[in-house]
């Protein structure tokens, strides 16, 4: 009996061991199965990376061109706007040297006019030129037809050449004439320049005073300015001197003047 029960559990393994060996071989091909498809996801997944990574190489090769484009359009635009700005510059200079021009043309034709009053028939007969028709006398200082540059620099040859009382009277004579003149601070400026070159240093700072009062926007009010300051240093009112030139140094920083008030305010300190 149990010879045969051993027979019988024998022949039982010998039956099963072909269905396990089957059982092993189909779960090894659902691996190999699942291997594969994860092999080919994996490649499919590299291919989607590989495209998106050329994507964004092209959207960054795209990116920096129109930079480029943006930036080259900028450098044109400023180039655009820079030869606008210099062609209205230009346009400026050209319409303030033709308002210039028409200022001084109105002031010689001013000057003609005072130079040629309108006389009687009596009195035109008896002063004019038979032959030009023209009055042979004009009013005293002023010659007849002189022009307001003329007359400047009339004042102007005097005063270099010392002539100091010539020199203050043709200024005086050209302010008084053309009290408008662009030219009109200067004249009373080289009034104040004369008096210090003589000496006379209160007359000097009156004088200056004047162009700082009457011209306040004229080119020439850190000169007058700072050649105060010299001529109260002069008469040794040093207080009033370092008062002047720091006013120079305070309104006009960037002035040659300024270079020179420091100076000045230098030497005063080391007193």
């Amino acid at each position: 009996m149990g010879r045969n029960h051993l027979t019988a559990l024998l022949c039982a393994a010998t039956l099963l061991a072909p269905a396990r060996v089957l059982g092993a071989d189909r779960e090894h091909q659902q691996i190999a199965a699942d291997l594969r498809m994860l092999q080919e996801q994996t490649a499919r997944l590299q291919l989607a990376v590989d495209q998106l990574d050329e994507t964004v190489r092209h959207v960054l090769a795209t990116m920096a061109a129109h930079t480029d484009a943006m930036r080259r359009a900028f450098a044109d635009q400023q180039l655009a706007v820079g030869a606008v700005a210099d062609g209205v510059r230009v346009l400026r200079e050209r319409f303030d040297d033709t308002n210039v021009r028409i200022s001084s043309l109105s002031q010689e034709v001013e000057a003609l006019r005072i130079a040629r009053p309108p006389l009687s028939p009596a009195a035109t007969e008896a002063a004019a030129d038979p032959e030009t028709g023209l009055p042979l006398d004009a009013p005293p200082g002023l010659s007849p037809g002189m022009s307001p540059q003329r007359m400047y620099d009339t004042a102007w040859a005097d005063y270099t050449n010392g002539q100091w009382t010539l020199s203050i009277q043709g200024f005086e004579a050209y302010i008084k004439t053309f009290p408008r003149s662009e030219l009109a601070d200067d004249a009373q400026f080289y009034i104040g320049q004369t008096h210090y070159a003589d000496g006379a240093f209160r007359d000097a700072i009156n004088a200056f005073d004047q162009v700082l009062l009457n011209y306040p926007d004229g080119d020439i009010v850190p000169d007058a300015s700072y050649k105060r300051g010299l001529a109260l240093d002069r008469l040794g009112q040093t207080d009033r001197a370092r008062e002047a030139f720091e006013l120079v140094v305070t309104n006009y920083p960037d002035s040659t003047m300024a270079t020179l008030a420091r100076q000045a305010l230098d030497r005063l300190n080391r007193q």
